[in-house]
């Protein structure tokens, strides 16, 4: 079955605690939390304080994926917040392995994210120590995006890559995720859903959850 992760990014900000409730209370996996510095990413979104103080309130586990240049510099401060996975993008770094293995040596899960013009096979190599691989469904930055069909053959081949190393690293998609297309990404190969959007603009976002988590069966 599906993990699924509401995106915080979409979430009321003025009412932040009422949405961490709501997920807590619902059949999602985990909170995904998208961290962006307004360099990597035209877009600058909240930080340390941010995530520390919504895992005072939160009761599942926090995926948080950096969308930073020099994402190094912030392991252990995000550790310190409340990080249970902690990714990083492919496009930002020259020494991956070693952020990888320094990511997990501080007790956290490791991912790693591709851009939609980055070949998955860009990740063969180091497969066994990526926890998380986070396929990019948008170019990122922004929610409310359209899934890019393109990810779909990306998905296969990751999970063909996986398979093939005897890996057990989970396939995140985050953009563009909806009820509709949920099945069909799942059915690709996917393991975890990312949705903002599609749960926060939902009139029900604990019934679109529900629906969300169905999705794989």
């Amino acid at each position: 079955m599906a993990i699924i992760a509401p995106s915080i990014l979409s979430a009321d900000f003025l009412h932040l605690g009422r949405d961490i409730e709501m997920i807590n209370n619902s059949d999602a996996d985990w909170f995904h939390l998208d961290v962006m510095d307004g360099r990597f990413v035209p877009n600058i979104s909240y930080g340390m304080p941010i995530i520390a103080a919504m895992k005072k309130a939160a009761r599942k586990t926090f995926d948080v994926h950096l969308m930073i240049v020099e994402p190094e510099r912030y392991f252990e401060e995000f550790k310190k917040a409340g990080a249970d996975y902690l990714t990083i993008h492919y496009e930002t770094g020259f020494h991956i392995h070693r952020s990888l293995t320094t990511i997990k040596s501080l007790g956290m899960k490791a991912g790693l994210s591709i851009n939609p013009h980055t070949p998955v096979d860009m990740v063969r190599d180091i497969i066994h120590e990526i926890d998380l691989l986070l396929i990019m469904s948008i170019n990122p930055g922004f929610g409310g995006q359209k899934f890019l069909p393109l990810t779909y053959e990306k998905i296969r081949r990751a999970r063909q890559i996986i398979n093939d190393a005897g890996a057990s690293t989970l396939i995140e998609i985050d953009g563009g995720v909806t009820v509709d297309n949920a099945p069909d990404i799942l059915a690709a190969g996917a393991d975890v859903l990312v949705a903002g959007n599609t749960v926060f603009s939902s009139p029900d976002p604990a019934a679109t959850i529900k629906i969300l988590k169905q999705a794989g069966k």
